[in-house]
């Protein structure tokens, strides 16, 4: 079997006297669309961010492309996008991209060519000359996903990507993870939106700071006896 993309073992993470991830345990295979979901302070956005080593785990084990983490070298072959949006203001769509395509490694001569597919995929092509200061808060959100798929990244780590995004492009944004999958890529997506949860090959429910349960969503509600991955959601945190 393919080595994992990542993997968490038992990871842990403190602030303070507070123990936010309890003992996780999550791995995202190639060609796999791994779902994390929860309520809000559950801490998703910690997984990921002790994952990739911008949290410091209090204990556990937690590698991406078999390296612990934090590691430069492999930043051209991750996607990521945070929660809150990393971008330069003054700058326009299409600029922000080449400077991100560039750090990520992207060929100058195929660059131009990337930067009109994956604006085009969150429908960002009529405003990529547009500064990002006068962006919506969507639009910002659509530029992160932008540059997070820029490079064709053997992994996407995205949190919360379709916040504030409309039904149809939506589903654009999951046509294109689709091909990532397809294309033997993997992805780590956090969501609270369940329908997307359905999308997923597998998915991970986050409680109190463990993995509830994590697998198939078909496997879930059949044990769970529900018929949505919302209703097994709401029998893990004891809600009839």
């Amino acid at each position: 079997m393919a080595e994992p993309l990542i993997e968490m073992k038992d990871l842990v993470k403190k602030f303070g006297n507070q123990t936010v991830l309890k003992g996780v345990n999550l791995a995202v295979y190639p060609g796999q669309i791994v779902g994390l979901i929860g309520p809000s302070g559950a801490g998703k956005s910690t997984v990921i961010k002790t994952a990739l080593g911008m949290e410091v785990a209090d204990g556990g084990d937690a590698r991406v492309l078999q390296t612990k983490m934090p590691n430069r070298e492999l930043l051209g072959r991750i996607g990521y996008m945070a929660q809150d949006d990393a971008l330069y203001e003054s700058m326009t769509g299409s600029e922000n991209l080449t400077f991100f395509g560039k750090m990520k490694g992207v060929d100058k001569h195929s660059l131009p060519a990337a930067i009109t597919h994956v604006a085009s995929v969150v429908d960002l092509n009529e405003d990529l000359n547009k500064r990002v200061s006068g962006y919506s808060g969507g639009m910002k959100r659509r530029l992160s996903l932008a540059i997070a798929l820029l490079g064709n990244p053997e992994l996407l780590i995205l949190d919360e990507p379709t916040v504030g995004i409309d039904p149809a492009l939506r589903r654009q944004i999951w046509a294109e993870l689709a091909r990532v999958r397809e294309d033997g890529r993997g992805v780590l997506i956090t969501t609270h939106v369940m329908d997307e949860a359905e999308l997923t090959d597998k998915v991970a429910l986050l409680l109190d700071g463990k993995i509830m349960a994590f697998d198939e969503p078909v496997v879930l509600k059949t044990e769970y006896k529900v018929d949505t991955i919302e209703d097994v959601f709401l029998k893990a945190e004891g809600v009839e």
